[in-house]
């Protein structure tokens, strides 16, 4: 089963975030609430937890992307 990562609303009316920093690569196992992704909006740096438990399969959203709110930026496999 593939899970979406979504870049979750923090609120504020902010609509975009960039990518800073992927704290987990392709091919790395990850759990449910564990921090994979650091996002920055205009107000807030914010980490991204993981949604399931699985295997960091893809990344669409690359470091020094900007991401439109709700967007897909990476998928798990479980």
């Amino acid at each position: 089963m593939t899970t979406d990562i979504i870049l979750p609303s923090s609120g504020m009316g902010i609509e975009e975030a960039t990518i800073v920093r992927w704290v987990k690569s392709v091919g790395d196992a990850v759990s449910e609430g564990e921090i994979i992704v650091q996002v920055e909006t205009a107000k807030a740096t914010v980490e991204v937890e993981a949604p399931a438990s699985g295997i960091l399969t893809t990344i669409v959203a690359p470091e020094g992307a900007t991401v439109e709110i709700n967007a897909v930026i990476g998928t798990i496999e479980a």
